[in-house]
């Protein structure tokens, strides 16, 4: 990001048994705390509180009509907030914890707040693989509503750097965790009856929910927004993105990946897994570099290379 924010104070505070208690008191007391996941890092609040949930749209200056992923610290948890059929218990059993969302329809007696599911009849679930996370969730008691922490359709943060240069003064208390393992955001189910549709490419790949399941994801066409990451605009940075550039222009800089070395490479051996991790790391440091734009190296589009062209293609939109 801009060298503008080099004033702001960094709010961050390494893991331990101190900055624990006092996240789980902000969050317990209806505030917000930036906290890791494998993913990257989300801005988190009590999933039942409507103000602490304001706070999340008002922070990230987000469209209210985005949902946002509620996390939760089990199975068990996540069915006193949706309702988990045969096709969505076994997605479930199969990856959590770990990086993939569900959306399923809203148990009846569902206590997120309704700004949570931006007034629709499903929510989105996920039980996080953090240790960090997890220990939140647990000591907390409460269910924690996390859209990425940085402003809304802009770079995902994977360093708890990444959040205070993104919110700037508006940065609550971050837990600092360390570089986030997966880099990409949560794949994200939508379950359909005895179908599901991929609403979101990530970590857990199509090939592995197909293998779970015995079949592939189906691909209806939808016209709402019912989880993060569907707008056409959003992992940002604030200058132009070309995609597929093998030799960019003078004045870019050039992510490259393999062969296509570039001022910053993903993956010299090609690594899709080592890749996704350096992501957003990488546009970071493109977007607070003295180039004009940035060019990017053409990427495999199998495996978790689907979810690092997603994330690609609506930071050129």
């Amino acid at each position: 990001m801009s060298g503008s924010n080099n004033h702001i104070a960094d709010k961050s505070e390494p893991y331990d048994k101190e900055a624990l208690a006092a996240a789980v008191q902000r969050l317990q007391s209806g505030k917000l705390v930036a906290v890791p996941t494998e993913t990257v890092y989300g801005l988190a609040a009590d999933a039942s509180n409507a103000d602490a949930i304001a706070d999340i749209y008002r922070t990230k200056g987000r469209p209210d009509f985005n949902p946002l992923i509620v996390h939760v610290p089990s199975l068990e948890a996540a069915r006193k907030l949706g309702v988990f059929n045969d096709l969505a218990t076994r997605l479930a059993e199969r990856f959590w914890p770990g990086p993939l969302t569900l959306v399923v329809p809203k148990a009846p007696d569902c206590p997120a707040a309704p700004a949570v599911t931006a007034g629709l009849d499903t929510i989105a679930l996920r039980c996080p693989a953090h240790p960090l996370m997890q220990r939140l969730l647990q000591v907390s008691g409460l269910f924690l509503a996390a859209p990425s922490a940085n402003k809304s359709g802009g770079i995902s943060p994977t360093e708890a750097g990444h959040v205070t240069r993104s919110l700037g003064d508006a940065a609550p208390m971050i837990l600092d965790g360390g570089p986030c393992q997966s880099g990409v955001e949560s794949t994200i189910a939508a379950i359909r009856g005895d179908d599901y549709q991929i609403l979101r490419h990530g970590p857990v790949t199509r090939e592995e929910l197909a293998s779970a399941l015995g079949k592939a994801a189906i691909s209806a066409a939808h016209d709402r927004i019912e989880s993060p990451g569907q707008m056409l605009s959003h992992y940002a940075p604030s200058k132009p993105v070309r995609l597929n550039v093998a030799k960019p222009d003078a004045q870019e800089y050039h992510i490259g990946f393999g062969a296509i070395h570039g001022d910053h490479n993903l993956s010299e051996s090609g690594d899709l897994a080592e890749a996704a991790s350096k992501l957003f790391a990488a546009l970071h440091h493109a977007d607070s570099s003295a180039s004009t734009g940035i060019a990017v190296a053409p990427i495999p589009e199998t495996g978790i290379g689907a979810a690092i062209n997603d994330r690609l293609q609506r930071a050129a939109s």
